[in-house]
């Protein structure tokens, strides 16, 4: 645990707590997203830096076990569904929706009456793939910050997903592919959701990202009809088509199918116009399944936390802004990525 959180309590009456093997709840005996293996770990969603293996159990949403077993494989896994209280150890715990992807998750954990949020990634926006985030009131609030900066904030999703699709008309008038790149799990099904309001034409896929979006058809999520690249004759021509592949695939051996090509990248790192030229992509559009900074701010005054704690991201700014708002704020060093 930092310096800058301690406290007159001392740390053993936290709720939570800093590990090496990731945050800890000493009264639960359980860990929160770890990335080392752990007896017992409680997930917030399945992105790979915050669902690992090598876990005794895990404990998750029930609308995210679907993705937890796709990504992890046959584990030991307890569903709970939203709201739902469970004890662990001297807690009572339960999961809220997060808004960041299907299935996500922010954990309360209530002891002898202190409750504590830990938020793991969420977002505000309207997102048709996942249930909306639920702000849940406490007295400690651990919240991501990884666009914890005021030059981040996010344009309306819908008019997005236009741009999009004007873009691939603008490709087809050239004779080019309009290569999409954007992160599998939960971005690629978002963008489809959104695209599905505004054009009926179906998208190709990537085969990574075709097998989260399957996954995602299989919980019921309406989406854009896609079709497989893989699936398509060699040779064929991709001019004028929509194709959803992940960052990976900027400059391998698989962009050579596509004759001519433009790319674009989805992502909130595209609010900096410096971003796109350093990633040498022909488009950027604004995406981001996290929270901007004013939605950052707005979520901790509306938990009524005492306390808030940072994790990874740009910790620095809203520490910085919550300090001077009175709201007494620390960090947690964390392992976890910035993928968006």
């Amino acid at each position: 645990m930092s310096a800058s959180l301690a406290t007159a309590r001392g740390e053993h009456s936290d709720l939570v707590v800093l590990r090496p093997e990731g945050l800890y709840c000493p009264a639960g005996g359980f860990h929160i997203d770890p990335w080392r293996p752990v007896p017992r770990a409680v997930i917030t969603h399945g992105h790979g830096d915050h669902a690992r293996t090598g876990m005794g159990e895990y404990h998750a949403a029930a609308a995210g076990i679907p993705i937890l077993q796709w990504r992890l494989g046959e584990q030991r896994l307890h569903a709970h569904d939203y709201g739902e209280a469970f004890t662990l150890g001297a807690a009572r715990v339960s999961l809220h929706p997060a808004g960041h992807v299907l299935g996500s998750a922010q954990v309360r954990i209530e002891v002898d009456g202190e409750v504590w949020v830990a938020s793991g990634d969420y977002k505000r926006q309207h997102d048709p793939t996942c249930a909306p985030f639920e702000v849940v009131r406490c007295d400690t609030f651990i919240t991501e910050a990884t666009f914890g900066l005021p030059v981040y904030r996010w344009p309306d999703t819908g008019e997005v997903a236009r741009e999009i699709v004007a873009w691939r008309q603008e490709c087809a008038e050239r004779g080019e592919a309009a290569v999409l790149l954007c992160y599998a799990l939960g971005k690629a099904q978002r963008l489809l959701a959104e695209l599905a309001r505004h054009t009926d034409r179906p998208a190709y896929l990537h085969g990574a990202v075709a097998a989260g979006v399957e996954v995602y058809r299989r919980c019921a999520v309406p989406m854009l009809d896609t079709r497989t690249v893989a699936d398509e004759a060699k040779g064929a021509d991709f001019a004028g088509e929509l194709v959803l592949a992940p960052p990976s695939a900027a400059g391998s051996p698989w962009m050579r199918r596509f004759r001519r090509a433009q790319t674009g990248f989805a992502s909130g790192w595209m609010r900096i116009r410096g971003n796109r030229r350093r990633r040498n992509h022909d488009r950027g559009f604004v995406v981001s399944d996290h929270a901007d900074w004013p939605d950052l701010l707005r979520t901790v005054r509306e938990t009524g936390a005492r306390r808030v704690i940072a994790t990874h991201g740009n910790t620095d700014a809203i520490v910085r802004a919550l300090n001077e708002e009175g709201i007494a704020t620390g960090v947690f060093a964390t392992h976890y990525g910035a993928e968006d």
